[in-house]
This record gives C-alpha cells, sequence and structure tokens, in this order.
C-alpha cells in the first residue's frame, strides 16, 4: 500500500508556521525584492543557509556567476537588534539592506546598498559597492546554490512529508 501523502497547501502551511514567523510586512519587502532580482537577470532564493551557518534573508545569482546577498529590515529596532551582517560579506560580490518605504535610509551603514521594497516591486536607492568573492569560494556557493534551488523545486512536485 501506497502511503497517503498531504497535499502541497498543507505541508506549505505547515512548513511556514514552523519556520515562517515573519510578518506581512517582512513578507512583502522579500517578496518585492526577489521580483526585482528576477527582473534584472538575477535568480533569487529566500533564506540560505550559508557555511557560516548564516542564513541570508535572499541570495541572488547573476548570469555571470556573481552573488547579491540582501538583508530585509522592516523597522529600525529590527536593524539596531542585528549585527551579524556583516557576517555575509564574504559569501557575496554585493550586499544590500532591503526597507520599506517609510524606513529611515540614514540610519544604514554608508558602505552598503539600498533598495526600497514593497510586495510589488524594489528600487535601488543606493548601489552597492562589488567586492568579489574568492575563486574557490564563488565555485563552492554555485554548487550549493544549484543544489538548494534543486531540491526546493523537487519539493513542489514531490512533497515529502
Amino acid at each position: 500500500m501506497l502511503p497517503l501523502r498531504m497535499p502541497l497547501s498543507a505541508i506549505t502551511a505547515e512548513r511556514r508556521g514552523r519556520f515562517d514567523n515573519s510578518s506581512p510586512l517582512t513578507r512583502g519587502v522579500t517578496r518585492g525584492v526577489c521580483r526585482m532580482l528576477t527582473d534584472t537577470g538575477f535568480g533569487p532564493i529566500t533564506e540560505f543557509r550559508l557555511p557560516n551557518r548564516r542564513r541570508a534573508d535572499v541570495m541572488g545569482l547573476g548570469s555571470g556567476s556573481e552573488f547579491v546577498i540582501v538583508e530585509v529590515k522592516t523597522s529600525v529596532a529590527d536593524f539596531r537588534g542585528d549585527a551579524k551582517w556583516p557576517d555575509y560579506l564574504p559569501y557575496c560580490d554585493q550586499f544590500y539592506f532591503a526597507v520599506p518605504e517609510s524606513f529611515p535610509i540614514h540610519i544604514l551603514p554608508g558602505d552598503c546598498g539600498i533598495m526600497v521594497a514593497d510586495s510589488y516591486g524594489a528600487a535601488i536607492r543606493r548601489e552597492a559597492p562589488e567586492h568579489p568573492i574568492t575563486t574557490i569560494r564563488r565555485r563552492r556557493q554555485l554548487l550549493r546554490f544549484a543544489l538548494t534551488a534543486s531540491e526546493r523545486l523537487n519539493r513542489l512536485s514531490d512533497p515529502r512529508p
């Protein structure tokens, strides 16, 4: 007898309840960032785990194998309470903060890019400086990115409990 499978909507809801405790504002900004990255030729993945055990809110891979990390911040308290974002810098060629329109962008560090986003898209307010990652790290990260994307895509067609 074949095991019963849960419908995809039930699994997604279960995972959302277990892993996604973000606010609607955070989800909206993240969605807008992903839309903008896709529109500019990047493939985005949310909640991408880095080798240093940090998890990037959004990691984008460009056609030239360049990596962009976007850290979503929706409040001043969220920004001030998170001192781990510098740990992301060795894993990307460019680093951005994505914030909603109401966020006071003058408090963000001057050496990072800034995106302003909502549920429908994002706009770059300040371009991030480029800091190319090492060739060995790029190669390893490309493989991890591809495997992560493949696993997530496979989960959509074969949602195992």
